[in-house]
């Protein structure tokens, strides 16, 4: 029971990770391409660190819950971090969030939920070698991909950058699995630790660039259901990952509503408005500027957590 409380914390922490992040993000710089230095810009604003701090609060706890829960609870459960930051939103900050978008979160959650009921709890089997170095290759790969996916603007390129960011989270999460039950003390001297690391940098970094781009339900929708799906795959194939006897159609049906709300989010998604004026919707007042434009924000600016 206390991992699910503590896996409930995680998704709290995140969504306030999330609202911390849109703003901080969406006022920073805009690059056609990838930028490495987006973290480091961001590193210098207050409300980022807030977001980012809250972020790995989150991944902690997520951790901590991966000793005992397989990887498809817990990444699904991470994943309603951004349903309960639009729910922050609208209800406390006045945000607006559309219809088709208020669905398409709706089969994400059932799907989620599917998943969550066919769950099982176990331990992590070790990480066969051979499996280690197909995430760091995969990894890898995503990374030069993120190089020409990077040059594509609004929705297209928010849902590009979200799988991509999703693929390196789902690196992280497998590679955190094994290690969540073990010592916390030898983690810097494991291999997978580092594994770890490189994916969460590289994630973080396409998530911000992805946060750029487009809509940040259509980045958090592409970015969770491409991790679910990737570790709850390979947690069940490769990590002692288990279902629930007779549940085995749940986990399918499950993966396919979260395609379906990616496909969705995609479609529905408003991209970024080009321009200072779009950052100011969701940002405080900008240089050179008396006000921000009036206008409620969005839900869909909202931004979307990262590693947990």
């Amino acid at each position: 029971m206390l991992a699910y409380l503590v896996l409930v914390l995680s998704a709290a922490a995140s969504a306030v990770g999330i609202v911390a992040q849109t703003v901080a993000a969406r006022r920073a710089e805009q690059r056609a391409t990838i930028d490495p230095g987006l973290l480091v810009r961001l590193a210098t604003d207050r409300v980022y660190l807030v977001g980012f701090g809250s972020q790995v609060l989150g991944f902690l706890l997520a951790f901590i819950a991966r000793a005992t829960l397989p990887l498809y609870l817990v990444q699904a459960g991470s994943s309603s971090a951004v349903g309960l930051a639009a729910l922050l939103g609208t209800t406390l900050l006045g945000w607006r969030i559309g219809r088709g978008e208020i669905v398409a979160l709706a089969v994400l959650a059932a799907g989620l939920l599917l998943l969550i009921g066919a769950s099982e709890p176990s331990i992590s089997a070790d990480m066969p070698a051979p499996v280690g170095f197909v995430i760091l290759g995969v990894i890898v790969v995503a990374a030069l991909i993120a190089v020409p996916a990077a040059r594509l603007a609004g929705t297209r390129g928010a849902v590009a950058m979200g799988v991509l960011a999703g693929v390196a989270f789902a690196g992280l999460a497998l590679a955190s699995r094994p290690l969540a039950a073990g010592p916390l003390q030898e983690l810097p001297f494991q291999p997978l630790a580092w594994v770890m690391v490189a994916a969460a940098l590289l994630g973080q970094t396409m998530l911000a660039t992805a946060l750029q781009r487009g809509s940040a339900t259509a980045t958090a929708a592409s970015m969770d259901a491409t991790t679910v799906v990737v570790a709850s795959v390979v947690g069940l194939a490769a990590l002692g990952d288990r279902i629930a006897p007779g549940r085995e159609a749940w986990v399918a049906l499950g993966l396919v509503l979260v395609v379906a709300a990616v496909v969705a989010m995609a479609v529905v998604g408003r991209p970024a408005r080009s321009g200072s004026a779009a950052h100011c919707e969701v940002a405080v007042p900008q240089r050179g500027r008396d006000r921000p434009r009036a206008g409620v924000p969005d839900a869909r600016d909202v931004a979307v957590d990262g590693p947990a």
